[in-house]
């Protein structure tokens, strides 16, 4: 038998470090391929650690509540095959090459050979025989971050890798990383003047992680940008009759609800596609104009908390693709099944308030986004209409929003425009738009 190295995997650009919550399976059991078998906490989201190979858990090395980083062991394994096999991580320093017998026990469990040397940091979570596969056709870090994994928690599987394979050559180019914003130094989540005094009979709760770090992530955003928010009443009577004349529809055919979501993000995209200065960045006394618009959503969950998946590139996605994707992100946000990735990269962000049955709000930017759109309740309410024989009274549909913005870099006319074309899109929806 050999051993395995299950090590923490890359959790996306900038986590680099998680601490476990809990271990699903003990010492002693047996575990298959794809299994998770830990669930971890980082700064961004909670998610599960699968096993890249079968195999029994000897020994768990890191336990709970404790800290482990990305690349470092948090148990071991013991699989079929001869020798020590592991999972190797590149540091900063050269990694010694391997011995013959180490070669030896890592080939013939996974029935390839090695024929490179090329090695891969822990900002890729392969499995054995992706990584063998990977050396044999001398394949770089940079193509496999661009490929686009199929496995559980988006890994690259076999399959993936062999596809990639059979069209090298005819990949896009690896675009250059972003530029990252100067790092700001932690605030604190409460500074009071003076100690709060506490009753007889005053209950203390102690804030969990996630709200400690809802709560540092909030001061911050308050103190970085100046906030200005703008209103707007919009007659949603025709979005409200689409979505009910195709909601059976569309649920019949592709099995997903049909919420407003998606067409509220369709009028957002639309909106800064008019108005590309809103979706930007600040770094020091540069604005970087964000070439992708990935649209935050901001999701309660069932503990209370709050999180914000993101649609990435929401302007290449159909109706019924962002249909689905705000149904997968919401249903993995509120079942813990999130990827860190999941909740990076926001460019703008949406926050139903509506959902509560609030017929608006103010919601607070997150950095280093410069604006928010917070979408009110939808009411029926007696309006007046503009119609060739006079104005009339008619019931509509009616809603409130509401758009934060950071007045370091967005003034109101381009605040209050933003919102304006929202507001026209959704007034103006087609009822034959198609789904």
């Amino acid at each position: 038998m050999a051993e395995y190295k299950l090590l923490l995997p890359s959790m996306g650009e900038g986590v680099m470090e998680a601490t476990i919550i809990t271990w699903l399976f003990n010492e002693g059991d047996n575990v298959k391929e794809d299994d998770s078998v830990v669930e971890i906490a980082t700064d961004k989201v909670d998610s599960d650690v699968p096993t890249p190979v079968s195999g029994k858990i000897v020994k768990i090395l890191k336990q709970k509540d404790e800290v482990a980083k990305v690349g470092e062991a948090i148990a071991i394994l013991e699989i079929e095959g001869e020798g020590a096999a592991s999972e190797e991580v590149k540091t900063e320093t050269p990694a010694a090459t391997p011995d013959a017998d180490t070669l030896k026990a890592i080939e013939e469990p996974l029935q390839a050979t090695i024929a490179s040397n090329v090695e891969f940091s822990g900002d890729l979570y392969l499995s054995p025989l992706v990584k063998s596969i990977a050396q044999q056709e001398n394949i770089s870090e940079t193509e496999l971050k661009s490929i686009k994994g199929s496995g559980l928690e988006g890994r690259i599987t076999k399959e993936d890798i062999l596809a990639y394979v059979a069209n090298r050559g005819n990949q896009p180019v690896q675009q250059a990383a972003p530029v990252q914003a100067a790092s700001t130094p932690k605030p604190a989540i409460s500074a009071p003047a003076a100690t709060i005094p506490v009753s007889a009979g005053d209950e203390i709760i102690p804030m969990d992680r996630m709200r400690k770090i809802i709560a540092e992530n909030m001061v911050k955003a308050k103190q970085i940008a100046p906030h200005v928010t703008s209103f707007i009443e919009t007659d949603v009577t025709n979005v409200v009759k689409w979505r009910n004349k195709n909601k059976a529809i569309f649920e019949k055919r592709e099995g997903e609800k049909l919420t407003f979501m998606p067409i509220f993000v369709k009028a957002v995209v639309k909106a800064i596609q008019d108005f590309p200065m809103i979706n930007v960045s600040i770094n020091g006394e540069n604005i970087i104009k964000k070439k992708n618009i990935n649209i935050g959503m901001a999701t309660a969950l069932p503990d209370g908390n709050l999180i914000v998946p993101v649609i990435k590139n929401a302007d290449q996605l159909s109706l019924s693709g962002l249909a689905k994707a705000i149904n997968d992100l919401a249903y993995r946000a509120r079942n813990k099944k999130l990827r860190p990735e999941d909740t990076q990269g926001a460019t703008y962000t949406i926050s139903n308030v509506g959902s509560f049955g609030n017929l608006m709000g103010t919601p607070i930017i997150p950095q280093p986004q410069v604006a928010i759109l917070a979408i009110g309740a939808i009411v029926k309410k007696p309006a007046v209409l503009e119609t060739a024989d006079g104005d009339v009274i008619a019931i509509r549909n009616l809603m409130f929003m509401s758009h934060s913005y950071d007045h370091r870099v967005v003034d109101g006319s381009l605040g209050g425009m933003m919102l304006k074309h929202v507001h026209d899109y959704l007034e103006n929806w087609d009822l034959n738009t198609e789904i």
